[in-house]
Parts: structure tokens; C-alpha cells; sequence
């Protein structure tokens, strides 16, 4: 598990190795794991020229001193100096060290225009949204051309990860010290970081055995064997989790046999469908495997298609069981048309599963005061934890970096999912993880688990349904069983 900690947590924790280090020995440390990054990356792309965007911060040095190491390899090494004082040292000490500094007035353009790596290093985890004038242009200024290696944050992006900064630094890759922070880990802000390389410094959180709990965490491949919920010889299909869903209509017709199909090829022990003549049918057919009609279960999925305003044909009674489950103290999952369900905290676990335009509109409902997509994007985890803390409920936030947020009340971390292609994008996506994360609530997982590890296999059945190329949903859904063996023996 990746586990990231707030920008204050982590000072602490330096102020606290500090203390026991001699004086620069923890910034030597960091310069010397930042250097043989960008050396590697010099190595791989034959490149031999950098330029260090030097703030006047812990960052700047970090940078500074990288640069020495590489210098004295024999790298053409430049800094870019602000009209803001060096964090240590003066130009001329930077330069008897093989590193030269322009500043403003001189032709950093020209330094710029032929860099092969760009170091940032003007802001840190202290600072804040936004670039000083100057360190914009000098952004605006880098080459398509250069790799960009942030020091520990691309610099102007927010380092609590709640919103993104169009102005800040794009990295290619992001070099950070002791541990992640949430702007590494976040969707406002990780498209900003590029590859995150972690140098370990030596600081006291984060390490093996250290049970203080994150700000943010991220499920990794080696965490699915640990908790999955894997048969032993003495379960049945009882023990191993019935699931209950009330998804579909006449007029969406295929959310209940992807959900139904991912649900089933997630391991459940069993699965009722209640659903409308036509869905039912359907999953019938493709779906043999389904009892049909409302009985006793472990759990819930409402929702995936499911139209709370039809007059047709079956309708009525559907909604009849999805307002009972909603009702009960089982766990349930809320997704698509159930939303329009949710009204406050229910009895029991709860997990709701929106996209950004769906979460808008129900924070719109929950709150009285209007809230569009857009602004739903601008702080995903603000408006997740809004929904989360006016239901009581974890709420799953799809997007290309998933959020999985319990209520604050709940004293968790927030959990972030970015394991899936571009290619998910797709209509039934959705769907087809209602399933996967319905059948690990039946199987007895937590909503926070449920909805952290679903998003995982979810993304990875994706890779493998076609690597590299498009997927439909229905693949997805087939390929749900192949990826959970395939995470389970790994």
C-alpha cells in the first residue's frame, strides 16, 4: 500500500529526524537520491544539459545541490535565479562549483531553450496554488522537448491535492523524500506529477511496522491477496456471500447484465436479481448463474439502471425492493438511478458509487444550493467529503483517479485508485464495477475496502480484457475472474 501524509505531518517528521542528524545531513540526503534520478534519466535519453529552476526554499537547495553532484560528472549544469535571495550559498560559491546562475536580467531564455532536463525546484510542499511571475515564465519557457523532474511537488500545484493549477509545473516525474503527500496521490492534482519516484531519507512515518494511519492511501497489487475474500474448503455459496440487485428497466436494459456478470465473476456464492420482464430476461439467458426475485442476502446493489420514475410494466414492485433494501441494515451500494434514492444516513453500511455530474446533482438535493460538474471537478475530494459527511455513507467517486471517501466522522483515510486504461471510459463501465464492489460487500468487506480494492480489479481487468487497445464493458465484466487470479498469484 502507497500511503501518503499531510504537507504539516511531514515537517513534523523532519523536525523530529532533524533534531538527531547532524546539521544538512537530511537535505544531503535528498540532493544525493534527486541526482541519481536525473542522472539516470540523462543516461537513458543521452542528454548532458540541465537547467535547475532554483526557488528560494529547502526545494532550491535540494536542486542546487543535485546539480552540483552533476557538474562535477561532467553535465553542462545552469540555475535559474528569481529576484528572491538562493535558499544557501551565492552565486558565485554555486558557480566555483560548476554550476552557473542567471538571473533575471541575464538570458535564461536562451539556458532554457536548450535544456535536455529541467529541474523545478522553486516551490515546496509549504508553498501554495500559482507560480511567481517570474517562475511562470520560466515554465512557459521549457521545451516540449525536456524531461521535467519536480523536487518532491511540481511546483504551483496544490500540495493538499484538492484542486489544480493550470499555470503550475506538468512533470514528467516527480522525485519526492521519505513519503508521498496527497498532491501525489489526489485527482485534482496527479495528472501534475508524472511518474512519482520515492527516495527514502530516513524519516520515522511511513516505515515498515508504523500503524499511524495516512492522510491517503492507495491499494497496490500485493494488497488483493491480502484481502480478498478468498473460499476455504469448509464455505458454500451461503458463507461466501449472497448479493442482492436491483438494477435495470425496460428502458436500460443492459446495466443488469453487466453488473449482474461482473458480480457473479468476482467469486460471490450467490446473486438474486430483482428487475423489471425485459432485464430479467436477459439475465436469464446470459446470466444462469442468477436467482431471480427478492430473498435473503448479505448485501445490496441498487441502482445501475434503474429508472425511479417509470410506469412500466414491473417497475413499481422493483422499486417497492430497492426502497426495502435502502431500509434495512444490510450493506448496500448505491449507484446511477438509486441516488435519486438517497435522502440522509440510512441503518447501515453504505456505499455510493457517482460520477461527477451524478454527485453534483445529489449534492444539489442534499444541500439546497446548486452544484454543477464543473465545480464537482475543480475539488473532488471537498465535494466527495461534503456527500459523504450529509449521508454517512463512503462515497466512490469515478474518474481516472478514483476517489474512495468515508465520512469524516468514520476517523479513515481517503482511499485513490488510478489503475485503469484510458480505454474504461466507456459506457457500463460503471456498472460492471457496482458488481465487482457489491460482491466484496457481501463477501463481507468493509465500504471503504470494498469500493478501494473493486476499483483496483476493476482497472486491471481492463488492461487485460485487450492491453493497449479499446474495451467494451462486457469484456470488462469477462475479464473480472481472469484478473482477480491473476492478482491473487502474481
Amino acid at each position: 500500500m502507497l500511503r501518503a501524509w499531510s504537507a504539516a505531518r511531514v515537517r513534523a517528521a523532519e523536525e523530529a529526524v532533524m533534531a538527531d542528524l547532524p546539521e544538512g545531513e537530511l537535505m544531503a540526503r535528498a540532493a544525493d537520491g534527486l541526482a541519481e534520478v536525473c542522472r539516470a534519466r540523462l543516461a537513458s535519453s543521452g542528454g548532458s544539459r540541465v537547467v535547475v529552476l532554483a526557488g528560494a526554499g529547502n526545494n532550491g537547495a535540494d536542486a542546487l545541490y543535485a546539480a552540483v553532484h552533476l557538474a562535477a560528472e561532467g553535465f553542462d549544469c545552469v540555475a535559474l535565479q528569481g529576484d528572491w535571495m538562493l535558499a544557501i550559498g551565492d552565486a558565485a560559491s554555486w558557480g566555483a562549483s560548476g554550476v552557473r546562475v542567471l538571473g533575471p536580467d541575464d538570458d535564461w531564455a536562451g539556458a532554457l531553450a536548450s535544456a535536455e532536463l529541467v529541474v523545478d525546484g522553486v516551490l515546496g510542499i509549504g508553498g501554495r496554488p500559482g507560480l511567481p511571475d517570474l517562475a511562470a515564465q520560466w515554465v512557459d519557457a521549457i521545451p516540449d522537448s525536456a524531461y521535467v523532474v519536480a523536487v518532491d511537488l511540481p511546483s504551483g500545484q496544490d500540495p493538499a491535492g484538492r484542486q489544480v493549477s493550470d499555470t503550475g509545473v506538468f512533470a514528467d516525474e516527480t522525485v519526492t523524500f521519505g513519503v508521498a503527500k496527497p498532491v501525489h496521490l489526489l485527482p485534482a492534482s496527479e495528472a501534475a506529477v508524472g511518474r512519482l519516484t520515492l527516495v527514502d531519507i530516513g524519516l520515522g512515518i511511513g516505515r515498515d511496522g508504523d500503524d499511524e494511519p495516512a492522510d491517503v492511501e492507495r491499494l497496490d497489487f500485493a494488497d488483493v491477496a491480502r484481502l480478498w475474500p478468498v473460499p476455504g474448503a469448509g464455505d458454500d455459496k451461503y458463507s461466501r456471500g449472497v448479493l442482492g440487485v436491483v438494477a435495470g428497466g425496460e428502458d436500460y436494459t443492459g446495466a443488469p447484465l453487466l453488473c449482474c456478470t461482473a458480480a457473479v465473476g468476482a467469486g460471490l456464492g450467490m446473486l438474486r436479481y430483482v428487475g423489471t420482464p425485459t432485464p430479467t430476461a436477459l439475465v436469464r439467458a446470459e446470466v444462469p448463474e442468477a436467482v431471480h426475485g427478492e430473498g435473503r442476502v448479505q448485501a445490496w446493489v441498487v441502482g445501475p439502471g434503474l429508472d425511479t420514475h417509470s410506469r412500466a410494466a414491473g417497475s413499481k414492485a422493483q422499486l417497492d425492493v430497492a426502497r426495502s433494501a435502502l431500509a434495512s441494515d444490510l450493506p448496500v451500494l448505491v449507484d446511477a438511478g438509486g441516488l435519486d434514492l438517497v435522502d440522509g444516513p440510512r441503518p447501515g453500511p453504505t456505499l455510493l458509487t457517482p460520477h461527477a455530474g451524478e454527485l453534483a446533482r445529489l449534492l444539489s438535493r442534499l444541500s439546497g444550493e446548486e452544484t454543477d460538474r464543473e465545480t464537482v471537478q475543480a475539488d473532488p475530494l471537498g465535494h466527495a467529503r461534503q456527500v459523504a459527511d450529509r449521508t454517512g455513507a463512503t462515497v466512490l467517486l469515478k474518474g481516472a483517479t478514483t476517489l474512495v471517501v468515508p465520512p469524516t466522522t468514520a476517523g479513515l483515510p481517503v482511499r485513490s485508485q488510478n489503475d485503469a486504461p484510458p480505454w474504461l471510459a466507456t459506457a457500463g463501465a460503471g456498472d460492471v464495477l457496482a458488481g465487482v464492489c457489491g460482491a466484496l460487500l457481501a463477501g463481507g468487506l468493509s465500504p471503504l475496502d470494498a469500493g478501494s480494492l473493486g476499483a483496483l480489479v476493476h482497472g486491471v481487468a481492463a488492461d487485460l480484457a485487450n492491453p493497449g487497445g479499446p474495451v467494451r464493458a462486457l469484456a470488462v465484466a469477462h475479464a473480472i475472474p481472469g484478473a482477480v487470479a491473476h492478482l491473487l498469484t502474481r
